[in-house]
């Protein structure tokens, strides 16, 4: 069994140039100079973008915030999960009695009688 390999011509070859992204004007926005301009008026760099979210590694983490906060997004988890549970078993009832009022049943919604 013979391997195919495709035919190659010098043409298809190229050398691309490697521009890296440190440069100031990214390619395709060098005309846009009010796009992203830092306090002092200047071209804001992505370092002095993410400087504001830094934290001092001195400063100790709160956990009390960060224990409630997880609480808080569990029970959402939970109240949305079960919100879902109920919506599909409701959806699913609705389904059960519609098809058999179709089928022209005259027995399909549930009577509950009192015990006596």
């Amino acid at each position: 069994m013979k391997t195919q390999q495709p035919i190659t011509a010098q043409d298809e070859h190229r050398v691309l140039k490697f521009r890296p992204r440190s440069s100031v004007h990214p390619p395709g926005r060098r005309g846009e100079s009010s796009g992203n301009l830092g306090k002092s008026g200047k071209q804001a760099q992505p370092e002095d973008d993410l400087a504001r979210y830094e934290r001092d590694r001195d400063e100790p983490d709160d956990f009390r915030h960060r224990m409630l906060a997880n609480v808080a997004a569990l029970a959402f988890t939970v109240a949305l999960t079960a919100i879902g549970i109920w919506l599909a078993m409701s959806i699913a009832d609705l389904r059960k009695t519609q098809d058999c009022v179709l089928m022209g049943r005259r027995d399909c919604a549930r009577i509950s009688a009192p015990h006596i």
